[in-house]
């Protein structure tokens, strides 16, 4: 019986212990409907907290077994379902949907103009190249950006900015992208546009009004710069803690040069590719090589196949080189390090050119070199190995390394290819300019390499996207048009403008985000219609006895910030909104700060790496855990006292 329980995993245990919780619960509510309701509460926080599958699959997941109640009410005890089956696909149409589709879009049409490359240009020239003067501008400008479309999306636009900037500073990544990051969290809080939270709150508002006892006045929905005191603040706090004490919390590194055409030193030092060159060889009729295939020729002598001429032309990048192509007598052109290619040069009679001849011009600085990349979260190729999706036929990248917090992988020590991607690996490969260039419009990578010859994508249209964005900006701020409607014009105009197209303005959607926005949303409804949320928030004050209200608040605070530690901020939006205005009316509070409260401290994601601003960030940064829970535990602690100082004073 004890080596049965020693083989459960963390997870078994913990999934029976969300069943007895919901068998215990299920015994002390008052009725049928809140007992159902709890239990999926509890299997919502367990599938996300244990990501048994992805957040975006368990909230449909959910959505779906509440539309499936209608059907077996009465075998379950319910008199009809937790939620309407013509009320349950509502959040697809909802307000706050559409309106961060449309953010992403708008936020895509910036980034194809090429805006962010003179953003960078413009940091440089006032901040000029030390630490001091960089991070406050670059966490001030990433900050504003992101109070007007999602927080990851900014910091992903971002990324490459800073890396432009590091590379021409000398400055580490280390030492900037984590302001970069923490602050491109804290911007999201300065509107109500800047994080998927605050743009749902409004909507969870008017749900919650729906269920408001007799006699308590409606709450009112915010306007757009009412939160901004209070992100203004945190956006402050968070510049000076990193500025004041960065050079304690922040990890020592050197210069992390991520110039494509001359990246030697940094790749050494960081993925250990010291000696790695490029040679041109040529396999003459009689060399043991014929007939040998690229992929047992890169297993045996830790090489990489990069260009092959068979008389046929010369291949390289996409659709150029793939593993299953035979050696035939022609020109190969080899990747590896100095004494392991002088024994393959000599086990295989290859003759060795000193210098690239009939490669030179394709494989030229200006055409391709090492460059890296990241893979962000939502990424299709987290979970699949670079053998999976054939990496270099498909994206024409050939795989050196993979660094994953202090660990690295690479093709010298054998196993890279083999090793599944997780959210925020840093790829080190060597690629053609023209295919890199072509995976910056592939949501599946996230370029950090950015010193390289290719042109702007749509410098044009930079007119277009500004006036656009000016235009959304004007029918948010002086017209009583909803949000979502705002927010579209601007998008659809890039679109009809051909600032970019409607192909690109799908793939800018990230569509876990939306699923996941829109299938939570008919649990928020079950939770605020069950009396569930009443009864919580009932529990919760008899817990606290008479606390004073602002004591209610910052427990209130504290709780959303540990839910969104361990699931999305969505989930924990619309999980304790209806709690929190409940526990609101029950204190004498006003309801509608306490939502606002949790819509805020969702955002207090600092501690580890589960926001996916701090995935996106770990690997170019070189971070690990006990990096963020060093910055990030502080960040936290000031996080909580900033906004309910703010929350009390401007409320």
């Amino acid at each position: 019986m004890f080596e049965a329980i020693k083989a459960l995993s963390a997870r078994d245990i913990a999934a029976a212990l969300f069943a007895v919780a919901a068998i215990y619960l299920a015994g002390i509510v008052p009725s049928t409907e809140i007992a159902w309701v709890t239990a999926f509460l509890l299997l919502t926080i367990f599938l996300f907290a244990f990501e048994v599958v992805t957040v975006d699959v368990a909230a449909i997941t959910v959505m779906v077994l509440l539309g499936l109640t209608s059907l077996v009410a009465p075998l379950i005890g319910l008199s009809e379902g937790l939620v309407p089956v013509e009320q349950l696909f509502d959040g697809f149409a909802s307000n706050a949907v559409i309106s961060i589709i449309a953010v992403m879009i708008i936020g895509a049409g910036l980034d194809r103009t090429g805006i962010m490359s003179r953003v960078a240009g413009f940091i440089m020239r006032i901040g000029g190249s030390t630490e001091q003067r960089i991070i406050p501008l670059i966490s001030g400008t990433v900050g504003v950006i992101s109070s007007f479309m999602q927080n990851v999306g900014a910091a992903a636009l971002f990324l490459p900015v800073v890396s432009r900037i590091a590379a021409r500073t000398g400055l580490s990544m280390s030492r900037l992208l984590m302001p970069m990051g923490f602050c491109a969290i804290l911007g999201g809080t300065i509107t109500m546009v800047g994080s998927s939270p605050l743009i749902l709150l409004n909507d969870l508002i008017l749900t919650s009004n729906q269920a408001l006892p007799d006699g308590v006045a409606p709450m009112a929905t915010f306007q757009l710069f009412d939160v901004t005191p209070i992100g203004l603040a945190l956006v402050t706090v968070g510049i000076l803690y990193f500025v004041i004490a960065g050079r304690l919390v922040l990890p020592a590194g050197g210069s992390d040069k991520l110039e494509g055409s001359d990246a030697t030193a940094y790749f050494a030092e960081t993925y250990g590719l010291s000696g790695v060159d490029i040679h041109e060889i040529r396999v003459t009729a009689d060399s043991p090589l014929i007939g040998v295939n690229v992929d047992d020729l890169e297993r045996a002598w830790r090489v990489r196949v990069i260009g092959v001429d068979k008389g046929d032309g010369l291949r390289v990048g996409a659709d150029g080189v793939d593993r299953t192509l035979g050696i035939e007598p022609g020109t190969l052109v080899l990747l590896g390090a100095r004494e392991p290619f002088k024994r393959f040069a000599t086990a295989h009679q290859a003759i060795v050119k000193p210098e690239l001849d009939t490669f030179a011009e394709v494989l030229a600085p200006t055409k391709a070199g090492v460059a890296e990349i990241v893979i962000p979260p939502g990424s299709s190729l987290i979970g699949k190995t670079a053998r999976d999706i054939w990496m270099r036929k498909t994206y024409g990248l050939s795989l050196l390394a993979i660094h994953r917090g202090g660990e690295t992988i690479n093709f010298e020590t054998g196993g890279v290819r083999n090793t599944p991607f997780r959210p925020g690996d840093a790829l080190v490969v060597h690629t053609t300019w023209l295919d890199l260039a072509r995976l910056e419009r592939n949501r599946d990578f996230v370029i950090v390499t950015t010193e390289y010859p290719h042109e702007e994508l749509r410098p044009s249209k930079v007119r277009h996207a500004l006036f656009f964005f000016a235009l959304t900006l004007a029918l948010v701020l002086f017209t009583d048009l909803r949000l979502s409607v705002a927010l579209l014009t601007g998008a659809m105009g890039m679109i009809l403008t051909r600032v970019l197209s409607i192909e690109e303005a799908y793939q800018a959607v990230s569509w876990k985000t939306v699923f996941l926005l829109a299938s939570l949303i008919p649990l928020g409804l079950a939770v605020e219609s069950s009396g569930t949320a009443r009864w919580i928030a009932d529990q919760t004050l008899l817990l606290l006895g008479d606390s004073p209200i602002w004591v209610i608040q910052a427990a209130l605070a504290v709780l959303a910030t540990f839910f969104t530690l361990v699931m999305s901020n969505v989930g924990a939006t619309v999980l304790l909104v209806p709690l929190a205005v409940n526990i609101a009316l029950g204190a004498g509070a006003d309801p509608a700060v306490f939502a606002l409260t949790v819509a805020i401290a969702t955002s207090n994601s600092f501690l580890i790496p589960t926001h996916q601003v701090n995935a996106l960030i770990m690997g170019p940064g070189g971070y690990r855990v006990p990096d963020f829970m060093r910055a990030g535990g502080i960040m936290t602690i000031l996080f909580l006292i900033v906004s309910l100082t703010m929350l009390n004073l401007v409320f």
